[in-house]
């Protein structure tokens, strides 16, 4: 399975300076729930912005067009194809695409499962999340969670290719 895990604003906005412009513990806990024991895989500045810290439990994958670059306690790969043929050997675990906004669009026509937490909210933010085709995906679960301050009321759902 190849499965994207992200969370957006109600416009789209998924990241501000590197980092989520929102705190939701409960969606910490769903994106760990779905990714651990998975490769994990990351573009070079979501990699930084977790303070260059591989996610525990995890395989951690960076991608980057950098050839010089390393990451410590992590794999460093260099294009889709790679990615695929690494997910490829370990045909028992999931490929959970974590962002940022490129790597989600490299990986948009390979995708089968989506994971959003999508906060009602508005948020400042310097990355959106790239246009999902929605219509080719297909609701199988949602949770609505309500919390006190409305900003961060949110529902968590999956979809999939049918």
């Amino acid at each position: 399975m190849i499965a994207f895990v992200w969370a957006q604003d109600a416009n789209g906005i998924i990241g501000k300076d590197g980092k989520l412009p929102w705190h939701l513990k409960d969606d910490l806990q769903y994106f760990k729930q779905r990714t651990l024991n998975q490769i994990v895989v990351m573009g070079r500045k979501t990699f930084a912005g977790m303070g260059s810290r591989p996610l525990p439990k995890r395989t951690n994958v960076v991608l980057t067009r950098n050839v010089a670059y390393t990451a410590s306690g992590a794999t460093v790969l260099h294009s889709r194809a790679e990615v695929l043929a690494f997910a490829a050997k370990q045909p028992e675990r999931d490929l959970m695409i974590i962002g940022g906004s490129q790597v989600f669009k490299l990986f948009m026509d390979d995708v089968d499962t989506l994971y959003v937490t999508r906060i009602r909210g508005e948020f400042a933010g310097d990355t959106t999340m790239p246009t999902v085709p929605w219509a080719k995906f297909e609701l199988v679960d949602s949770e609505h969670v309500a919390m006190a301050d409305p900003q961060l009321v949110h529902d968590f759902e999956t979809w999939r290719r049918p």
